[in-house]
């Protein structure tokens, strides 16, 4: 199984990721909203700050921290509530030089990239930012830190508080909640009109997929990832994402328990042979940079082009690990109600 397929709970050798540490956590601001609505945070210090993470460790520090290192998706999710990072790790860059998909709108040419693929983590870059928080998510419920590599983590987070947020056998809503609270405590305006819309348009869509659901209770929805040589049909019961939208009312490909076991419950292998052992109207397939896209499976897998939602064009990429803003999450549910909608019923 290729890394950073899938989080499970015991996977370090099976998955995929990445301590940059940054310099400029907060953008400047005088505690009014900005004229821009943008949420900017405060720069000034207000004495000790404290977060408390989902591991229940309180990260502490005697003011509130400006050199943050986050894991790539964590700072775009901070950067859009106005609170920069100077350092990351994990998927920040591709291979031609653009921006990961995980990096949403930050812009990379202004980060230290500590490590960019799993396992790689240059703890003398990282040290050499003088780190004062370092921020990820976390995939299981053993409090490991995402892309911050088992090797070395003793090494790592002694280096500087940190702070975890589960995305793990939990609602979309959870995380996304969570984040606004760490950017909050970080100085984030979370009453800024740019937030208050973002919520605003992510509740919408929550109701609006809700509906589409309900009134296509027959499509049925497969959740995909594609390597050379497997086939990944996702289940719902540990995703944050897919939780949430089951819970709207989703129609999903449910894999059973047992082929499901061999990945910590994420998820079941199939050969591209019998890629077409479960019906499915629409295909969600993943899109992060470590997986196939549909374009190229196009091309190379026959299976796959045989497919009846392939052949219907009813194939639509699923964000894998979201950027958990309400502004990177509203459009997400969005695209799915869409989908849903106009699906064709051609299984």
């Amino acid at each position: 199984m290729p890394n950073a397929r899938f989080p499970q709970p015991s996977r370090r050798g099976i998955l995929a990721a990445g301590g940059a540490l940054g310099l400029t956590a907060l953008l400047a601001a005088c505690g009014d909203e900005k004229k821009d609505g943008s949420g900017a945070a405060d720069s000034g210090d207000s004495g000790p700050w404290s977060f408390k993470d989902d591991r229940g460790t309180t990260a502490k520090s005697k003011g509130t921290p400006k050199n943050i290192v986050a894991f790539t998706g964590v700072a775009a999710a901070l950067f859009d509530y106005g609170v920069e990072v100077k350092g990351v790790f994990g998927p920040t860059k591709t291979k031609d030089g653009k921006a990961d998909v995980q990096a949403g709108d930050m812009d990379i040419s202004k980060l230290t990239i500590i490590g960019n693929e799993w396992g790689q983590f240059n703890i003398e870059k990282y040290a050499g930012l003088a780190p004062d928080l370092l921020v990820s998510t976390m995939f299981d419920d053993a409090g490991t830190l995402w892309y911050v590599p088992e090797e070395s983590k003793d090494k790592i987070l002694k280096l500087a508080p940190s702070a975890g947020i589960s995305v793990y056998d939990r609602q979309m809503t959870q995380p996304l909640q969570r984040l606004l609270s760490l950017a909050e405590s970080l100085g984030a305006d979370v009453k800024a009109e740019k937030v208050v819309k973002a919520k605003k348009r992510f509740e919408a869509a929550a109701e609006r997929l809700r509906k589409v659901a309900k009134a296509n209770k027959d499509i049925k929805v497969m959740v995909g990832s594609a390597s050379q040589d497997i086939f990944y049909v996702s289940g719902t019961n540990l995703s944050a994402d897919l939780e949430y939208f089951k819970s709207l009312g989703v129609n999903f490909v449910e894999p059973s328990e047992a082929a499901k076991k061999e990945s910590g419950g994420w998820f079941e292998n199939l050969s591209w042979e019998n890629v077409n052992k479960h019906g499915a109207d629409v295909i969600m397939m993943d899109n992060r940079t470590s997986a196939l896209q549909p374009a190229a499976l196009d091309k190379s897998k026959p299976t796959w082009a045989k497919l009846p939602a392939v052949k219907a064009g009813q194939v639509i990429p699923r964000v894998t690990e979201p950027i958990y803003s309400y502004d990177k999450c509203a459009p997400i549910l969005e695209d799915l109600a869409d989908a849903i909608e106009k699906a064709k019923k051609v299984n």
